[in-house]
């Protein structure tokens, strides 16, 4: 048999030094300045500096080049189409993916992240931008149709606020509808900047946590399902403001169905050409991907040739096809965001700001995690903070990291944020250059570009059969979270997908299973005997495994639990043992009187104590990560009232959180003097020590009946 010294390990004592001194040290540490500690600082704040010198030219420019160029041409056309989902121009998603890719370019610490505009983002965006314009009085149903000149062949400095009879005034100038539509954009994006800048500065990277796998999942997809909805119109040519409110996906289908007599022939039919080829152009794509090293520019090759068809075939003008209309070249003159407008749109800045740093954080951990380098998160949350704070002043709206666009990045040959300024680049020429041959580009196909980049969001309904099988509560979370967000809101769906997904792992707490352990062949492994087989109960000792943290939710659970697996309720018992006493002893009364016998009580009582078929309960605790003080008070109670029938109650593999949770609530007694005969270090240990303890009990229980 194995034998346990009683200490075989012991605690080391540690010091803690007074809050005071630690917070001198720290200003004292922060005050200070040196060379050295301001280039730290620089270097910290933009990474840039430090990877930018070590650049090995030729092995990185040419996989960056490429990238770049190619990450290029995909962000033109979502750029401009993007814009459809965001409410405002499509000059200001060109900016957007400009001043992004080269803000994150000075700051990002991943290699291989592309930031910029994104369709979930540009959604939400436009969800609050498309209230508050209601709200200011705009009318949502106005089609803007240019007036002017053919781009293509006349003058491209066209005035396309002009014809808008509502203005309201904004930071002392009357705004129109285009102008208010980009100014609650630029305000809410300063505010969720904001936000991400105060989480990186605070260390609230943890709130991430609460985003689990399956919950965003169920998030991205439910937002593509309304993106579809938003976007179907389009397809049809129908001509109706987005509904605002909740149930957007429910209202718009029956808008669409209500007016499916008003579809524009030349809007269906350009729309169903253009999805045709986009499908076929990914089917391609996916089919030869091993082949192909570059992917091909389908959204681009779709814009050119629509733009021309349009342009010759003059569809606005013969079939009233709307058209995106002009978009000026060169940058509009910064100005700083309305702050009036803020304290209107601040609660919807936080699930911006949320899902952007959730996205771009994890993102950048997970390409970082597959190229062998680190990122840091805390720099990625400034990072993605200033990329929506900077821009917000020259006209642009909230930024995030793609998916798509990062492992098109990613398969190109990326090697560094070059890349990012090469895509920089590209767009920078289109806002000089191309940006105003876009004029007669129908919305149309502006909507077949976004629904088909959302194929991959919607495919992940083909897993649901296989989260069932991966896990009951992953499946569950996904498709509230889903639901929610498709057929209530986005916003109140991620808020509801946290809710649920915490409230899920409570119940999952609040009902752990409680294992009876067995001993494997009579050595010093414990399992549980229902899972594992030819497992020997020890005799007359119960061991138990509680797997959960022990806290007041569960308290109530364990308990019942604990009084099942067992077979005996402390409570109970005594009140049976009370009741059987005093039945023992009116018999014994009756007994005495009738032959003047006065022990049979007595000997009654002995045998009515020693009914149990067991003498200790070892609880197993490694699987009790932490508990409170109401889980303490549990365990006190427990000794106390198994104490009183007879039986021990002993603790085994406690982690030293839980033994200082104990002895913080004087469990072991006032100076620990208990602490060696109800804490084991191992669970062996405890159920020697209970048969060590049972034998000597009855020994001396033997020697005293002599």
């Amino acid at each position: 048999k194995l034998v346990y010294p009683p200490h075989l390990l012991e605690r080391q004592v540690r010091q803690r030094q007074p809050a005071v001194s630690v917070l001198k040290y720290k200003l004292k540490r922060g005050v200070t300045c040196s060379v050295p500690k301001v280039r730290s600082t620089l270097t910290g704040f933009f990474p840039v500096l430090r990877w930018l010198p070590k650049y090995k030219l030729r092995e990185y420019v040419w996989g960056d080049v490429m990238s770049g160029m190619i990450i290029g041409i995909i962000l033109v056309p979502q750029a401009i189409a993007y814009c459809l989902l965001a409410g405002v121009e499509p000059i200001y998603g060109l900016y957007t993916s400009f001043y992004a890719n080269i803000i994150y370019f000075l700051m990002g610490t991943s290699r291989h992240v592309s930031v910029g505009i994104f369709s979930l983002m540009s959604l939400m965006v436009g969800q609050v931008v498309d209230r508050e314009v209601f709200l200011a009085g705009f009318d949502l149903n106005e089609d803007s149709k240019p007036s002017g000149p053919d781009v293509l062949n006349g003058s491209m400095d066209i005035n396309f606020t002009v014809g808008q009879l509502h203005s309201v005034e904004l930071m002392g100038l009357q705004c129109s509808k285009e102008c208010y539509a980009i100014s609650i954009a630029a305000a809410v994006t300063f505010l969720a900047g904001v936000y991400q800048v105060m989480m990186a500065v605070f260390r609230l990277g943890f709130v991430s946590v609460y985003l689990s796998a399956p919950m965003l999942d169920g998030f991205a997809t439910g937002a593509s399902f309304t993106i579809l909805t938003v976007q179907a119109k389009y397809l049809l040519g129908l001509k109706f403001p987005r509904h605002q409110g909740y149930g957007i996906v429910i209202i718009t289908w029956i808008n669409i169905f209500t007016n499916i007599h008003k579809t524009n022939l030349c809007d269906l039919i350009t729309s169903a050409i253009c999805i045709s080829i986009l499908v076929a152009g990914k089917e391609i794509q996916e089919h030869y991907k091993d082949r192909l090293k570059i992917p091909l520019p389908t959204e681009l090759v779709v814009m050119a040739g629509a733009t021309l068809a349009s342009h010759f075939g003059q569809l606005n003008s013969h079939y009233d096809s709307s058209i995106s209309g002009h978009i000026p070249t060169g940058f509009i003159p910064p100005r700083q965001p309305s702050f009036s407008l803020m304290s209107q749109v601040a609660l919807d800045a936080i699930p911006l700001a949320v899902i952007s740093f959730a996205f771009t954080v994890s993102l950048s951990e997970m390409f970082a995690k597959k190229n062998g380098y680190t990122v840091r998160p805390n720099q990625e949350m400034l990072a993605i903070g200033f990329c929506n704070i900077i821009p917000s002043s020259f006209h642009c709206f909230t930024t995030s990291a793609a998916l798509a666009k990062t492992m098109v990045k990613d398969s190109t040959g990326c090697q560094t944020q070059v890349s990012s300024l090469i895509s920089a680049l590209v767009v920078l020429f289109v806002l000089l250059f191309l940006a105003p041959f876009f004029y007669s580009l129908q919305k149309c196909v502006l909507a077949c570009i976004i629904i088909v980049s959302l194929r991959g969001a919607l495919r992940k309904l083909k897993d649901i059969p296989a989260k069932c099988c991966a896990g009951q509560n992953d499946a569950i979370v996904w498709l509230v979270t889903m639901s929610a967000t498709a057929l209530i809101s986005v916003e109140l769906g991620i808020l509801i997908g946290i809710v649920f997904s915490m409230s899920c792992f409570i119940f999952k707490t609040q009902k752990p299973k409680v294992s009876l352990l067995g001993q494997a062949n009579d050595t010093a492994l414990y399992e549980d005997v229902s899972e594992y087989k030819n497992l020997m109960l020890p005799p007359r000792v119960h061991v138990l495994r509680f797997q959960a943290p022990l806290y007041y939710a569960n308290k109530d659970s364990f308990l019942k639990s604990l009084y099942k697996a067992v077979g005996v309720e402390p409570f109970l018992e005594i009140t049976k043992r009370r009741k059987a006493e005093k039945k023992a002893k009116e018999m014994s009364i009756k007994q005495a009187k009738a032959n003047g016998n006065k022990n049979d009580g007595e000997v009654i009582t002995v045998l009515v104590k020693r009914e149990l078929g067991f003498h200790t309960i070892v609880l197993d605790c490694s699987a009790i990560p932490f508990m409170d003080s109401t889980g303490m008070a549990t365990f006190k109670a427990l000794v106390k009232e198994y104490k009183e029938i007879g039986v021990s109650v002993l603790l085994a593999s406690c982690n030293t959180s839980v033994i200082d949770t104990l002895q913080k609530g004087q469990f072991f007694g006032k100076n620990n003097e208990d602490m060696s005969s109800l804490l084991f270090h191992t669970v062996h240990a405890a159920v020697l020590h209970a048969r060590n303890t049972s034998a000597a009990a009855e020994s001396r229980s033997n020697d005293s009946v002599v």
